[in-house]
């Protein structure tokens, strides 16, 4: 039987801050518990051990002068002292670093502000393979049910795409840079990020890309969902039709989400797909991802096509037969026989159905 994962406990009542911390711990290997109030924080502190506790310092919304964060820090020394805690917070002073740090014995000190996803996961890795702390004596046996954790979870998950591709995102907002590309680099493409049209472009000219992530402003003046300057004006669109002349599949992840902008985006620049910022998932990005790989892989192997063996490709989707096709082309049965020959080499299939999945896949 396998042992059980370690816990973590999240607390904080911003939803969001609770989904983005959860994945990333749950992508850790750890069994995760939220909690939205000092309360029921406690209550789960009483219930189980924990490894990690990442607490948010106001745990008000409507008070910014809240520090519940605190004394739930305080409850985690007291009722699960084997438990590393990180405090999290937009609410930041030196000396509340300082004191989180000395008086409260936190382990790492965090800035919502300043928040990056690679750098917590690797604070969450170093805390899991630093010793639990020792149990106070006279505190709860529960407390002290917490064995030791590997610096890296067992059940962390492994990506078998390494250095697969190149890929280029394109974001004038560092926060949300920093989520594609480390979704990107998960996923094992190289990435190169850039926040402007110029250094986009440069990069488009100079090296060649797999794929691309493109915001459509890149001067961070679109905040509403109707945007206020025309779609020609926009650096991100212009750069479109760059990554379309250079057949790289190109997927938007746009905080613009007018109707029309997204059609005009699909139909005159032919973009892979597009991904409003406001509705963004994780896990339907990486499958846009591998989706926008294998089609750009289709890609380059049709690229290696001769155009007769395009032309026999394309009549062969359409379901006709050889005889048909030689007709058509006004060459021999024979020849039809040898660029289908050709075609199933190239394509790395074996039957007529394959190569026309293929051919029906480009489009």
């Amino acid at each position: 039987m396998n042992p059980p994962l370690a816990r973590a406990l999240v607390i904080e009542d911003d939803p969001s801050w609770q989904q983005i911390l959860a994945e990333i711990l749950a992508d850790c290997g750890l069994t995760v518990e939220t909690a939205e109030s000092l309360e029921a924080a406690i209550r789960l502190l009483k219930a189980q051990p924990h490894r990690l506790a990442v607490v948010d310092l106001s745990l008000s919304p409507a008070d910014h002068n809240n520090t519940d964060g605190l004394r739930v820090l305080e409850a985690v020394r007291k009722l699960d002292p084997g438990c590393h805690a990180i405090l999290l917070t937009g609410f930041a002073t030196v000396e509340l670093a300082v004191a989180s740090l000395t008086e409260h014995g936190v382990f790492s000190f965090l800035r919502k502000e300043s928040f990056q996803r690679g750098q917590f996961r690797e604070l969450v890795y170093r805390a899991l393979a630093s010793a639990p702390q020792l149990a106070t004596p006279g505190l709860s046996p529960v407390s002290k049910a917490i064995g030791p954790s590997p610096a890296k979870p067992a059940s962390l998950p492994t990506h078998t795409h390494l250095n697969t591709g190149r890929a280029l995102v394109v974001e004038d907002d560092a926060g949300w840079r920093s989520i594609l590309e480390e979704l990107l680099s998960d996923s094992g493409f190289q990435v190169r990020g850039c926040s402007s049209f110029g250094d986009a472009l440069g990069f488009l000219r100079r090296e060649k890309f797999d794929l691309a992530v493109v915001d459509l402003s890149l001067n961070g003046t679109i905040t509403s969902p109707e945007p206020k300057i025309p779609s020609a004006e926009l650096d991100g669109y212009q750069l479109l039709a760059t990554t379309r002349a250079s057949g790289v599949p190109t997927i938007v992840v746009s905080g613009i989400t007018s109707p029309e902008e997204i059609q005009r985006a699909y139909a005159e620049q032919s973009i892979f797909a597009y991904l409003e910022k406001q509705a963004f998932e994780r896990a339907a990005f990486r499958r846009l991802v591998e989706e926008a790989r294998k089609a750009g892989r289709a890609e380059n192997e049709l690229a290696a096509l001769t155009e007769r063996e395009r032309e026999v490709l394309e009549l062969l989707s359409q379901g006709l037969t050889n005889k048909e096709i030689a007709e058509k082309l006004v060459i021999t049965t024979n020849t039809v026989k040898r660029h289908l020959k050709a075609i199933f080499e190239k394509l790395d299939v074996h039957t007529r159905s394959g190569a026309a999945a293929k051919a029906i896949g480009e489009k």
